[in-house]
């Protein structure tokens, strides 16, 4: 059993939601563009979602909310909201 002066590392904690949670946030495409190389493409200026595996790993973004949530279902993740 864990005591109260235990501590979990960043790691283990992305770790515990690993292929079950992700997370939704509302993002700027040029922040998107800043943290992700690979989203070059994407027009700036833009509001959009994105969704993140429990570990930050981005898995997806669209401008509509409704089908960011269907795609974390579909792939049966538990979706909580980052403000």
């Amino acid at each position: 059993m864990a005591s109260m002066n235990d501590t979990i590392s960043t790691n283990d904690l992305a770790a515990i939601g690993e292929g079950h949670l992700a997370y939704l946030r509302r993002m700027r495409s040029d922040d998107i563009r800043a943290r992700f190389p690979a989203a070059q493409s994407i027009q700036p200026g833009l509001d959009l979602w994105a969704l993140f595996s429990a570990d930050g790993t981005p898995l997806a973004v669209s401008d509509d909310r409704g089908s960011i949530l269907a795609s974390a279902t579909e792939n049966q993740l538990l979706t909580v909201s980052i403000h």
